[in-house]
């Protein structure tokens, strides 16, 4: 064989194992005006029942984008010259504690071909004893708007968020103009998951997931805000102090920034 036939051979070869290599998607739709797709950690394929949860949720994000874009495209043609609208849908599993709690990161890429992509992060806490969606609140004696537990939460997610800003030299933006939109508030304060721990099957405390412009401008891209458990302790229930204890593994910590 001569040397360009192995060369061609080689490069064959490292083409179909980088196509092999590439996950395929769990659901797409593909048209003039988008291609979107969803996928699925193994973690959650592994689990029937949140795996059809979060499939039937991606799904509908998938028809309901590719709803406005056909819409978009037939109003506004020429914005569609260089190619359509581009969108993508992951899950993938966090954390899993007590073998019940599993903490999911659903992570969105898009691009409708303005000045750049745009992100966006949300969180599902699944409870497989259930085989059902939940929140923090079982965690917590109460969890009121404006309540003690939230108070201490929001202050200790607003704490973490300037100790990371400051990490990288983004402090001018660690203001209460940045912030503002932060209530002590289940649903103002973020999306949130378990943290993992170096205890096994605990968790070391909550993260706070924050997209690009939430609580700082586009260029910083996203945030992650920690609140160990320790600092939630006084407001626990039975089962979140069953749950919570350890520290936060430093390989997490460093994954996040």
């Amino acid at each position: 064989m001569t040397g360009l036939s192995v060369a061609l051979a080689l490069s064959a070869t490292c083409v179909f194992s980088a196509l092999a290599a590439d996950p395929r998607p769990d659901a797409v739709v593909k048209s003039k005006s988008i291609e979107a797709r969803v996928f699925l950690d193994d973690g959650i394929k592994a689990d029937a029942a949140l795996a059809a949860d979060c499939l039937a949720e991606g799904k509908k994000w998938l028809d309901k984008n590719a709803a406005e874009a056909a819409a978009s495209r037939k109003q506004d043609p020429q914005f569609f010259r260089d190619g359509g609208w581009d969108f993508e849908r992951k899950y993938a599993i966090r954390s899993v504690v007590a073998d019940r709690y599993v903490s999911v990161l659903r992570s969105d890429y898009m691009n409708t071909r303005g000045a750049h992509p745009n992100s966006d992060v949300n969180t599902i806490l699944w409870d497989k004893a259930e085989s059902k969606r939940i929140s923090i609140r079982p965690f917590f004696a109460e969890t009121a708007d404006n309540g003690p537990t939230m108070k201490a939460m929001v202050k200790a997610v607003i704490a973490s968020l300037k100790a990371e800003k400051k990490k990288r030299d983004a402090s001018e933006t660690a203001t209460d103009e940045w912030f503002k939109e932060l209530k002590p508030s289940l649903l103002r304060i973020g999306a949130v998951t378990l943290a993992p721990s170096t205890e096994a099957g605990k968790s070391s405390g909550l993260t706070f997931h924050y997209p690009p412009y939430a609580v700082g401008p586009y260029a910083e891209g996203e945030y992650v805000a920690f609140v160990p458990w320790e600092t939630l302790k006084p407001y626990l229930t039975a089962e979140g102090s069953r749950i919570f204890g350890g520290a936060r593994p430093k390989g997490d910590a460093d994954r996040e920034q």
